[in-house]
């Protein structure tokens, strides 16, 4: 159910499908009569850009979510929700005289277009790194061209561009990237390693004191090199914490089980016993895992067989 479902109100007929019974137009129409001044829905008609971009900001997380979750069902309605977002901001803009969906969609079919000259052009890419490359020069090209535009704007910097609302571990990565471009960057992880055991120095002290400030200080640029650690190795902090958290809630969902089979709540526990749990599921899990990877390694062995006969 999409986060900004509109309560309940007066009832309305659906708008008709347009001639071309397009199922976008029919979004659209929904949302232009969802907005209307006269019989429309007071809840959607008290919103504005900053009241709903949190609620934009939810539906891409779940719809990350059910990436993650291999729901596919879900997945479907997510997106609806996801596309519910666009539709609602581009009405707000139509109706401020700015632009429309239409121009949201030309917009991105026309990057789309710009960013793939390899696809709809004659330029050759001799790899996916090449290709990159390319696609970096070319935001970099519109980050210049649109500061051109504006006189008045400072000149374009490496860092232009990266949304300070984004989440803080994208935004670390993201920030690391474009400064790596230009070459602020380590050649190895080597010296990343070393950073971080400095890092975890200055923490330590930090955490010595009673400088609440200072203790945040430090944890952050510990945080900043962990990011820069994955980024060396091609890996997603913020997919990697997310594991983490699912596994962790995985697992503590089992040892609550276990305890609630014996009548029990976890405050009725103790540290000791629930981390003898914690182990036991830890193992479990573990378990599970191998017997897969030997299943999947049997299915490998029967595939070949079966190609070799």
């Amino acid at each position: 159910m999409s986060s900004t479902a509109s309560p309940p109100s007066a009832a309305h007929d659906e708008p008709p499908e347009t001639a071309s019974g397009s199922r976008i137009q029919r979004l659209l129409a929904i949302m232009a009569q969802l907005r209307d001044p006269q019989g429309g829905c007071p809840w959607d008609l008290e919103q504005d850009f900053r009241s709903i971009a949190p609620y934009t900001i939810e539906e891409a997380y779940e719809v990350a979510d059910a990436i993650e979750r291999d729901d596919m069902a879900d997945l479907r309605d997510e997106l609806g929700d996801l596309l519910l977002q666009v539709v609602f901001h581009s009405r707000m803009a139509e109706e401020a005289g700015r632009f429309a969906f239409a121009d949201v969609v030309e917009a991105i079919s026309d990057k789309m277009l710009r960013r793939h000259p390899h696809v709809f052009g004659t330029a050759r890419f001799a790899d996916a790194a090449s290709q990159t490359v390319n696609w970096e020069a070319q935001k970099a090209a519109e980050r210049a061209a649109k500061a051109e535009a504006d006189p008045t704007a400072a000149p374009a910097g490496t860092l232009d561009g990266i949304p300070a609302s984004l989440p803080a571990l994208l935004r670390a990565l993201k920030l690391q990237k474009r400064a790596a471009r230009v070459g602020f960057d380590w050649p190895s992880t080597g010296p990343v390693w070393e950073k971080l055991d400095e890092e975890i120095g200055e923490l330590r002290a930090a955490a010595a004191g009673s400088d609440r400030q200072a203790l945040e200080d430090e944890l952050g640029d510990v945080l900043f090199v962990l990011v820069n650690l994955a980024r060396h190795w091609d890996l997603d902090p913020d997919s990697a914490l997310r594991r983490t958290n699912a596994k962790f809630e995985r697992r503590f969902r089992r040892v609550e089980a276990w305890l609630r089979a014996e009548g029990r709540d976890p405050e009725q526990s103790n540290l000791d016993e629930m981390d003898r749990l914690w182990d036991r599921a830890k193992a479990e899990e573990r378990a599970k895992a191998e017997e897969r990877a030997k299943a999947e390694e049997r299915a490998k062995v029967e595939e070949r067989a079966k190609a070799e006969e």
